[in-house]
């Protein structure tokens, strides 16, 4: 019997829908633009990191990622004015009130980094009307280098959480799986490099042949081409782990919706392409804001996917 879209996305066993897939989407997202963009700016880029358009738009996109997923997920809470509960009261024994304490780490850190960074910008805009933001940042400043190697950590940690988050579902084979914080860790740098660009190029004016667009272009191919064998390494493991492991990855990606929705989507259009693009692509056509419009965007969606994919396929099958 066929699956129809609406079957794919509605079935007996669904628990976390496709908000959560956005809202992992979000963050990965964010993490993988800072752990990007700490490395430009301590190794690649030339002058003050504040005029870089890369970083720039990882100024906007990496807090923008935790706020707008995490107000996603509030609205979809059962009670979602009581969401301040969740802020305040926490549980060690909790996956998601241990990603709670993480998240308001994060960006406490994050808005010092970035505040540090933009000192001067902000000076400007404040005016002299609040000579306590001065003080703040002149303190965080003397301790840069320390909060930066910290929300790098962090970073790397929330990358990973996104996957850590799923498998706490442990009736579902496919989530249960130790492979998943890794597979997530690559696809938030990928989706933060093509994020980094994407915005770091088109909206900020960050020339396309600056070093740090032509490092954040190397960086995507072993990046991808690393995803894509941590996805082999993935599935072998189901696979040749017999039982109910090896149904969760027969049905995940044997046949039907959403196995279509991962060859032609994940692989094919989100990875396969970039991948064949940069390959054949000469270095003027690679610089081109269209090109990496195209390959930025086909990026994204197919980080996009591969969250939803691994939510949704995961769900199919349990133990």
């Amino acid at each position: 019997m066929s699956t129809t879209f609406a079957d794919a996305f509605y079935f007996d066993s669904l628990v976390w829908d496709w908000i959560i897939a956005v809202y992992l989407f979000l963050a990965g997202m964010s993490a993988g633009a800072v752990m990007i963009s700490i490395y430009l700016k301590r190794k690649v880029i030339q002058g003050h990191p504040s005029t870089n358009g890369i970083i720039k738009a990882t100024a906007i996109l990496a807090p923008f990622g935790i706020i707008a997923g995490l107000t996603i997920l509030i609205f979809h809470l059962t009670k979602p004015l009581m969401f301040w509960k969740i802020m305040i009261f926490y549980n060690t024994t909790s996956v998601m009130s241990m990603g709670v304490i993480l998240f308001q780490v994060y960006m406490i850190v994050l808005f010092a980094w970035i505040g540090v960074i933009f000192k001067y910008d902000i000076g400007k805009l404040l005016n002299g009307r609040l000579p306590i933001v001065d003080k703040v940042l002149a303190l965080i400043e003397r301790f840069e280098n320390s909060v930066e190697l910290f929300l790098g950590f962090l970073a790397v940690l929330l990358a990973a959480y996104t996957g850590f988050l799923l498998s706490a579902l442990q009736t579902f084979p496919l989530l249960n799986n130790p492979i998943l914080p890794i597979l997530f860790l690559f696809s938030s740098l990928s989706s933060g490099a093509a994020a980094c660009l994407m915005f770091g190029v088109l909206v900020f004016k960050e020339s396309a042949h600056s070093a740090s667009v032509g490092w954040i272009h190397k960086f995507e191919r072993p990046v991808v081409m690393f995803e894509l064998f941590v996805l082999v390494a993935f599935f072998t493991g189901l696979y040749f782990g017999g039982g109910q492991s090896q149904a969760a990855a027969t049905a995940a990606i044997g046949g039907g919706f959403w196995a279509t929705w991962f060859w032609y989507g994940v692989i094919g259009a989100g990875m396969l392409t970039p991948l064949a693009l940069n390959a054949v692509s000469p270095s003027v056509v690679r610089h081109n804001k269209a090109y990496i419009m195209l390959v930025t965007t086909l990026s994204l969606v197919g980080v996009l996917m591969l969250r939803t994919f691994i939510l949704y396929a995961g769900q199919m099958t349990t133990l």
